[in-house]
């Protein structure tokens, strides 16, 4: 079993522009308590969610992570007959000399796991929202193998990958595949450190999402203490929020300023966290949410911007989901050497341990952002734009697929 072993943070916390509050990465649960016994009391607040928002969701996405064990299995282990199917299309798709851009079901044929894979595509689209598959075998491929399986096998699952990173040595590219890895050493070896993102570090990272609709990580290895990945449902956070808290849903929905951590005109972007969408014929309604405190907070070398519109509109009324009142929602996944994790980045929290490296055991993930064209959610119009820069105009040659890790363009403070 994963270890749920507490390791202090490395990275010092980026301080606060001058004039903005005091609200760091790290929630600091206290601090949080007293913003909003301040704001309750000195402001008349909706008491109930806005107009045509639900009072309470349902469906298998409203989970507590506590009692979720009792009714769902969320682990699918691979038996020897589709290790072997895996293996036989490793061998396939490298007798085909062709790059890891090209890989999908129809080059890495799985005949008799597909049926599987498209079923927990269903799953994460309308079921609880997560899956992982074990019992790979890391230790008998090379990173490249490793790499083609990864995206081979997500493929069945979710055929579009996801651009990550615009750059790679210095040249425009369309990155698909990431390493999360602490490369704090090595920065520091360099003789310096470029790190904006707790991602890069052996610090905890806090719940937020991904961008995309799915986001999934492979681990090749994993700590020697520490680092357990942990999984909120945001669904049972809209309904405690709803109950206690229904003014909050308010702030959401409005327009939030969004740091942007790289070069651009324009170093924020205005979009709510939280949209909703009415049932129809077809589907039913959905509450999705978008939401990385980083990009308020900073992290690391990134800081967040000076601007009197971060510091005035949104920031005062930072929300933090999964506080340490709402432990029972929180579940870890007991994330183990070979795991393939699926996460629905619409309706679950993401967030890990800090950890401990040792020099046998160094945790190392990589990470794919996928989205499936068949079961995909609607995507809300003001995500649209952001969609469009992860997904559209990626070919199979175009892709880049990193096989040692770097830190990519928006955890990059040199770049």
């Amino acid at each position: 079993m994963s270890t749920t072993t507490t390791v202090t943070d490395t990275t010092p916390a980026a301080p606060a522009p001058p004039g903005q509050p005091d609200i760091a990465y790290a929630p600091d649960y206290q601090k949080w308590q007293a913003r909003a016994a301040r704001r309750l009391g000195s402001e008349a607040l909706p008491k109930t969610a806005p107009e045509g928002f639900p009072s309470r969701l349902s469906g298998d996405l409203v989970w507590e992570g506590e009692k979720l064990a009792e009714t769902y299995n969320w682990t699918y282990v691979l038996n020897e007959d589709q290790l072997v199917e895996i293996d036989r299309a490793v061998q396939h798709f490298k007798s085909l000399n062709l790059s890891l851009g090209h890989l999908s079901p129809e080059t890495f044929p799985l005949p008799a796991l597909h049926a599987q894979l498209r079923r927990l595509s269903r799953e994460l689209h309308t079921g609880h929202g997560f899956f992982v598959l074990r019992g790979l075998r890391v230790d008998d491929y090379a990173r490249e193998e490793n790499a083609a399986i990864y995206a081979g096998v997500s493929s069945h699952t979710a055929a579009q990958r996801g651009r990550q990173d615009h750059k790679f040595d210095g040249r425009p590219a369309d990155v698909v595949l990431t390493h999360i890895k602490d490369l704090q050493v090595d920065q520091i070896a360099a003789g310096g450190s470029a790190i904006g993102s707790p991602a890069y570090t052996t610090d905890k990272q806090v719940f937020h999402t991904d961008s995309g609709d799915i986001v999934s990580l492979f681990a090749l290895e994993t700590a020697a203490a520490g680092g357990a990945s942990k999984l909120a449902s945001t669904w049972r956070v809209y309904n405690e929020t709803a109950r206690t808290r229904p003014d909050l849903i308010h702030v959401l929905w409005q327009n939030w300023d969004y740091e942007v951590f790289e070069k651009a005109d324009k170093q924020w972007t205005e979009r709510p966290l939280m949209f909703y969408s009415e049932a129809t014929d077809s589907r039913p309604e959905r509450i999705a949410l978008q939401y990385a405190r980083r990009t308020s907070s900073g992290s690391g070398l990134c800081h967040a911007a000076p601007t009197s519109r971060l510091s005035a509109r949104r920031r005062p009324r930072r929300w933090t989901p999964c506080t340490s009142s709402g432990a029972s929602f929180v579940l870890n996944t007991d994330f183990q050497k070979g795991d393939m994790q699926y996460v629905n980045n619409l309706a679950v929290f993401h967030a890990r341990d800090g950890f401990t490296d040792s020099p046998e055991k160094k945790r190392h993930l990589l990470r794919l952002w996928l989205r499936d064209p068949e079961n995909a959610w609607e995507t809300p119009e003001a995500l649209r734009p952001r969609w469009t820069q992860l997904y559209d105009d990626i070919t199979p040659g175009s892709q880049v697929f990193p096989l040692e890790p770097y830190i990519r363009s928006a955890s990059n403070k040199s770049r």
